[in-house]
């Protein structure tokens, strides 16, 4: 199996256009740049009412279920997504009814959808980024009403924690006997 050759630029768009080369791992990656990467999606491009619209203008670099066209292995660094247009209202949660025999009301109309170009990448880490998210818990905590900018911004950061882990105070392998908790011995 051949490994994915993701593309190393500074933003996504030059990562279609112009990178700096490509790589499968973060340590390749990190020599083709000349610093520090990480590795990042993002959308790119017009947003397109329907996917088919999005497939033909993208041929070649996604995978076309009409045609069976398929790049190769290592170029699928390319992903449609399905997201809600610019101005399209959110979908408010419904409660259940428990009416008429059913549980749930009629649906409502479902939100306008476009489909946008996703990017995966190694992005050099000196490069402006368009968002940062902050961590997840303090923001819930923080913020009542996070913006959606935000909230998608959390969701496709990597979980991070609150605080580093502290070390652990004896070994994987050790026990701390009932009778005398001030001694640390090797468990067999």
């Amino acid at each position: 199996m051949t490994a994915i050759l993701y593309p190393v630029a500074a933003n996504a768009e030059l990562a279609l256009s112009r990178p700096l080369g490509r790589a499968a791992r973060e340590s390749d990656a990190r020599r083709r740049a000349g610093e520090a990467v990480v590795f990042a999606t993002d959308a790119v491009g017009p947003a397109f009412s329907t996917r088919e619209a999005a497939l033909d203008a993208y041929a070649g670099r996604l995978d076309d279920d009409r045609t069976g066209a398929t790049p190769e292995a290592e170029d699928r660094y390319c992903r449609l997504a399905e997201q809600l247009a610019e101005g399209a209202a959110r979908p408010k949660p419904l409660s259940p009814t428990y009416a008429d025999g059913h549980r749930w009301p009629q649906p409502l109309k479902p939100p306008r959808t476009v489909w946008r170009l996703t990017v995966s990448y190694w992005r050099i880490a000196t490069a402006a980024r368009p968002l940062d998210a902050p961590q997840a818990r303090l923001a819930r905590r923080s913020m009542h009403d996070l913006a959606p900018d935000t909230l998608q911004a959390i969701s496709r950061a990597p979980m991070r924690p609150i605080k580093p882990q502290q070390p652990l105070d004896i070994g994987l392998f050790e026990i701390r006997p009932p009778d005398a908790p001030h001694i640390v011995m090797p468990d067999e």
